[in-house]
């Protein structure tokens, strides 16, 4: 009879039965099939935390199904995800299916194309069963916590909060810099810049000021810095010294989890949810035309830089058609995974480095077109030559009429870099700079000694800004910096952390909730451990060492609980009857119910208005946030309004009788042209959307986060 072959996913079934032909039934068990009781803790602490599982709702019928198909077939084989989550599924399902756990029976696919299946089914394993003890450890471990520590939280914040025990730690990591923000003192810098030419060349470049003949010199205040442009009347600008030099400029290593998710963020604008998602559908395949089922790329949640001997060589291959052999480079480049990384699997690239993002273009959707090409390129690029660039460091002295008399001994310091490139290299393929960017400035022909031409001396004040707040990208770096967390967790942390009403997106950074800050500090007060990232990082440790079944993993769970246990009992008695209460912020909105005026309150959902006489009085509405702009249109407010599927816009608060609404971020500003409000759009884009208007201008990045803008043509 057929042979039993079960995945996750339906779409994965579908490129799997591609390959194995009639003789294979390919079923899909849906992701997870059984987990702990619902709403109980299910974990028997008293018995050394033996787990009560049960077939999640919804999936009985599957799992008869499932049941009912093995029993005719000679041999069934599971083939879910290869990782500890695969490992647990594949366990579950033996159980449920009464298959002999000791039977070579689970297959893994690092890739889906016919030769990995082929071989995966010819060369079945046994359930790793340290794999499987390491995926429960961590889900009895987030149990423990979420199910004992949440009452405590809601019990002295708010009715129906949750803790969960690496998510509190991301949360820590985005309270934390709130206050960092909140605590900075802006220090005052100047910079001097002289705009030069080099004749017979008309082209201006620009020459930074670097001290004076006592050495270098950094500009505090203005009276220091009139001083130096006192220095520069009628100065002449002379070359002093030339460096030209040569760099090479090496690609990016193809891509692990952690770098994809803040790729895709920066260059994609896409969630690490989303992401994930995407990659997912790419991994498990896509009827590509002429081609037929097929998985594009290799398992995404990795954190290995491997990558195999065959799709190098046909990377190689593609290149050298391609663009040349002068775009190989003289030996294999060999990326090396981090210390301590688990190295399952190899780095994210395509399966067939040969199909093109184009020539698979027609059969993706565009954002599995832009995510492959994302993958696809910084994979071959990763296995091209070096970018070649010829450097220019030029110093210049500049001596003004305050100075002359001292005969060269005083002078005023600038110095001006650029580069052009000799050899493109990777650059031919993959762009790893930041869209926002000006291109880096080439300098014209220069001697020693030669007399620059003046054209004008800028003396600009700024301040140093302090650190950003954290976006998707910027955090998962640090989450994947501190070992906090694995690849396969990181999108799931800040989906969650956002659900629970913890933390917020503003246009891409995320801003801590009240509700996160308090929550927070109670954390960090009563539960140190629990929100502390080398602790935390620990737990990730020791999960890897049940994994590679160097620690046994009922140990590792009394080590933790049993000191847990006693922290919680102790905070319940310092806090007893103790209820710590949020600021809310008061709106001159009346309750309809009872007259009192509401209160803006942070739920799951976002901001809510509620009746501050609550428990007698539970009236709730919905939150209108009301913006400084106003409607291009009709002359009305814009305020901000949520996608169902939470994405965040504006539109006129005259809806439905003006239907104006725009993705751009409405800003306190005024249109030069027409007196309209402005708004931004992706990528430093200020505009105005008056209908007839047109003007627009970009807003640049200066130097220590100083904020410019630069004129652009009305168009």
């Amino acid at each position: 009879m057929a042979k039993l072959v079960i995945v996750e996913s339906p779409a994965k079934a579908k490129t799997i039965k591609k390959y194995l032909g009639r003789d294979f039934e390919v079923k899909a068990s849906m992701g997870h099939v059984r987990d702990l009781f619902p709403e109980k803790l299910s974990v028997d602490v008293k018995n050394d935390f033996a787990p009560k599982y049960t077939v999640i709702k919804g999936k009985e019928k599957l799992i008869k199904e499932l049941s009912e198909t093995a029993t005719q077939c000679d041999e069934v084989y599971l083939a879910t995800d290869p990782d500890r989550e695969g490992e647990a599924i594949s366990w579950h399902l033996a159980n449920l299916l009464q298959l002999d756990l000791n039977k070579r029976n689970r297959v893994k696919f690092n890739e889906i194309n016919k030769t990995s299946v082929k071989n995966g089914i010819a060369h079945p394993e046994k359930i790793d069963i340290d794999l499987v003890n390491a995926q429960q450890a961590r889900r009895i471990l987030d149990r423990l916590v979420g199910y004992r520590l949440s009452p405590f939280v809601s019990q002295k914040i708010r009715r129906g909060l949750s803790a969960g025990r690496v998510q509190s730690v991301a949360v820590r990591l985005i309270v934390d810099r709130e206050e960092e923000i909140n605590a900075f003192v802006p220090e005052e810098y100047w910079l001097i810049a002289a705009k030069l030419t080099a004749p017979p060349s008309r082209k201006v470049f620009k020459a930074g000021f670097v001290g004076d003949e006592t050495g270098k010199i950094e500009l505090k205040t203005k009276e220091q810095t009139d001083v130096f442009l006192k220095r520069l009347e009628n100065a002449d600008y002379l070359v002093h010294d030339i460096k030209r030099g040569t760099r090479k400029k090496q690609p990016q290593p193809p891509f692990i989890t952690s770098t994809l998710q803040q790729e895709a963020s920066r260059k994609l604008n896409m969630t690490s949810k989303k992401t994930m998602r995407i990659a997912q559908e790419l991994y498990e395949g896509v009827d590509v035309a002429g081609i037929g089922p097929v998985g594009l790329i290799t398992y995404m949640r990795t954190d290995s830089l491997r990558i195999s001997d065959e799709s190098r060589e046909e990377g190689n291959r593609y290149i050298g058609e391609t663009f040349g052999p002068d775009y190989l480079p003289e030996k294999p480049r060999i990326f090396k995974t981090k210390a301590g990384a688990q190295d399952g699997h190899e780095a994210i690239r395509p399966t067939l480095p040969s199909l093109t993002p184009e020539q698979a273009r027609a059969s993706l959707s565009n954002d599995q077109f832009k995510l492959y090409s994302l993958i696809w390129k910084r994979f071959v690029a990763s296995l091209m030559a070096n970018c070649i660039q010829n450097t220019v460091k030029v110093e210049i002295h500049a001596v003004g009429d305050m100075d002359k008399a001292a005969n060269g001994e005083r002078f005023v310091h600038f110095s001006a870099s650029g580069y052009t490139v000799k050899f493109d290299g990777f650059t031919v393929l993959y762009d790893e700079g930041n869209e926002e960017e000006e291109d880096p400035e080439s300098l014209p022909s220069m001697s020693k000694k030669d007399e620059l031409k003046f054209k004008e001396l800028v003396g600009d004040q700024h301040f140093t800004q302090p650190p950003p707040r954290f976006t998707e990208a910027s955090l998962i770096k640090t989450l994947e910096e501190t070992g906090v967390g694995r690849p396969s967790t990181y999108a799931s942390i800040i989906s969650t952390i956002m659900d629970r009403g913890y933390v917020v997106r503003e246009q891409k950074s995320l801003k801590p909730t009240e509700l996160g800050t308090v929550t927070t500090n109670l954390l960090k007060e009563r539960f140190p451990k629990i929100v502390n990232t080398k602790f935390t990082a620990g737990m990730e440790t020791n999960l890897d060492q049940v994994e590679e079944g160097k620690t046994n993993y009922i140990a590792m769970l009394h080590d933790f609980y049993d000191e847990f246990e006693v922290t919680l009992t102790k905070a319940k008695e310092a806090m007893e009857g103790v209820k710590i209460k949020l600021e809310e912020d008061q709106t001159d909105v009346p309750c309809d119910k009872c007259g009192r005026n509401m209160v803006i309150k942070v739920g799951r959902f976002g901001k809510f208005l509620a009746c501050p006489g609550y428990p007698e009085c539970k009236n709730t509405m919905s939150y209108v946030e009301k913006t400084e702009a106003k409607c291009p249109l009709c002359g009305g407010d814009v305020i901000g309004k949520k996608t169902k599927k939470g994405h965040n816009f504006y539109g006129c608060s005259g809806y439905p009788n003006c239907n104006f609404m725009t993705w751009d971020q409405p800003l306190n500003e005024h249109c030069p042209k027409c007196g309209k409000s402005l708004f931004k759009a992706r990528g430093g884009v200020v505009r105005c959307l008056a209908e007839g208007c047109g003007y627009e201008t970009k807003v640049r990045r200066g130097k220590k986060g100083e904020g410019e803008a630069e004129e652009g043509a009305d168009e």
